[in-house]
């Protein structure tokens, strides 16, 4: 039977279930992969609808850069299952610069600061590579601060501003939405209804 346990769902069940499966593994040489095809899609419906309600479920006032991408899913490939996560990718997706929107008339000239080759690089993060947004609402963070800058020491007075948190060194800390956990295991337990649902008809199928 399809379960879910620790955060995935698997399929587990009674010795004759197992005898079944294993059967049509070994005489049905596409029954595998129509399987795990279908475990596939069952979990990307979960994930869909995670990402369709990451906004919302997150409480973020907007997503200009897509962040809800970073919901993702994986099908195992030693046992029949999976699990969705926001876990950070292994593969690095396609950068694409974003520009946030200017408000009033553009400024020209001045003693401005060049960017930083590492704020062009978070400027350019997209989608599933910015799980780490997702994961900072989710979890929450502590009490966040600039310390230094181009590698000197930030101070004011003699004081580090860390102590002081001014000259806009401090920069709060988020609460956790702990919005995932919950938000997937209802998805997964959706997820293991239909799983249960489409081995039944393949059993019932096979062993008429």
């Amino acid at each position: 039977m399809a379960v879910l346990k620790n955060g995935a769902v698997t399929i587990e069940g009674i010795d004759e279930l197992e005898k079944k499966l294993k059967s049509l593994r070994t005489t049905d040489p596409t029954f595998e992969k129509r399987l795990r095809g279908a475990i596939r899609e069952i979990l990307k419906e979960a994930r869909n609808e995670l990402s369709k309600n990451a906004t919302s479920g997150l409480d973020m006032k907007s997503d200009p850069r897509q962040a809800y991408r970073a919901v993702r899913f994986s099908v195992y490939k030693r046992i029949f299952g999976g699990q969705v996560n926001i876990l950070q990718s292994r593969k690095a997706g396609a950068g694409r610069l974003y520009e946030p929107k200017r408000k009033g008339l553009p400024k020209r000239g001045g003693n401005r600061q060049p960017r930083s080759k590492r704020t062009e690089q978070l400027m350019s993060y997209q989608g599933k590579d910015r799980g780490f947004i997702l994961r900072f609402l989710n979890q929450g963070t502590g009490d966040r601060a600039i310390t230094n800058w181009g590698g000197r020491e930030l101070k004011t007075g003699g004081v580090s501003i860390w102590k002081k948190k001014q000259l806009g060194g401090n920069r709060g800390s988020i609460t956790a939405r702990h919005w995932f956990g919950g938000a997937s295991q209802k998805e997964l337990e959706r997820s293991a209804e239909r799983l249960q649902k489409l081995i039944d008809k393949i059993l019932k199928d096979e062993f008429k």
